[in-house]
């Protein structure tokens, strides 16, 4: 095998390698991410509540009694 393709596939498995995660998140970082995350799902469901919400109303919203007619009190015919 060529020299440079082993020395790669070593460099490459050792850069897969998990190592240990000295790093501490703080609690108002904490709170930061969890309140993005929550955002992100609130929009994405707000979005596909829109999506089958309008389409509906504007269906239901044909199916309404007729209008009365300007200055009268009988709907129009």
């Amino acid at each position: 095998m060529n020299k440079k393709i082993f020395l790669s596939m070593i460099f490459a498995a050792l850069a897969m390698a998990p190592g240990a995660a000295l790093a501490y998140i703080g609690p108002g970082t904490t709170g930061g991410a969890i309140a993005a995350a929550f955002g992100f799902i609130g929009a994405v469901f707000l979005a596909i509540v829109a999506v089958i919400y309008y389409p509906i109303k504007r269906m239901l919203k044909g199916k309404k009694s007729p209008s009365p007619k300007p200055g009268t009190d009988k709907p129009a015919e």
